[in-house]
């Protein structure tokens, strides 16, 4: 068993070359092709998030803002465990930066998702938790399960769980949301950073 390892890494670097040089959606990228992503094959827990934003994109790095903060507070780790490529994968909807509308970033590009997702998904086969970030994720993730608003998917998450875990962006744009919702911070904060504690520590069921 342990000889497949390497072989199914192997796969995963050669996926991820062909990702990198990925040019589908350059003709609608203002900023230009630049893939943010991270994946191993060892992984064991999954962020699911919309596009990298304007800073992500100049740095390359996912998650390297106020969002990333937040999120790594959220799920009770730091940066060298969140970067850590073997145990954390990052892989958004949309992995280039869509640029900017009129009320903010735009959506991920709608094709990213089919030509890439079910490719690496299937090349992680250790993941024990999904966190599914935002309405894009939400809908892809959820299926038929996806709840109308985000809302109503963030309040149904025991349903989910402990398998996969619906959560609003982390984006400091959402700190209305979040005082809105008072209940999130009490009913799913402490699960989720007990359960990625126990996943990371290899003691999760």
């Amino acid at each position: 068993m342990a000889s497949t390892i390497p072989f199914v890494q192997s796969a995963t670097d050669t996926l991820l070359g062909q990702v990198r040089a990925c040019t589908l959606c350059a003709a609608h990228l203002p900023q230009g092709v630049r893939p943010v992503l991270q994946v191993h094959a060892d992984a064991q827990i999954l962020i699911a998030g919309q596009a990298p934003g304007s800073k992500v994109h100049q740095s390359g790095i996912p998650f390297d803002d106020a969002s990333g903060d937040r999120l790594r507070d959220w799920m009770g780790i730091d940066r060298d465990t969140f970067y850590n490529a073997s145990r954390i994968a990052i892989l958004p909807m949309g992995f280039c930066y869509p640029g900017t509308g009129k009320s903010g970033d735009l959506p991920p590009r709608k094709e990213c998702a089919p030509a890439w997702r079910d490719q690496l998904l299937a090349l992680m086969p250790k993941i024990k938790l999904v966190l599914v970030i935002g309405q894009y994720a939400q809908a892809w993730h959820l299926r038929e399960a996806c709840q109308p608003s985000l809302t109503e998917n963030v309040r149904a998450w025991e349903s989910f769980w402990p398998d996969m875990l619906p959560l609003p962006h982390p984006s400091p744009r959402n700190n209305i949301w979040l005082k809105q919702n008072d209940w999130f911070a009490g009913e799913v904060l402490p699960p989720l950073k007990d359960r990625v504690r126990r996943i990371l520590e290899g003691s999760a069921e």
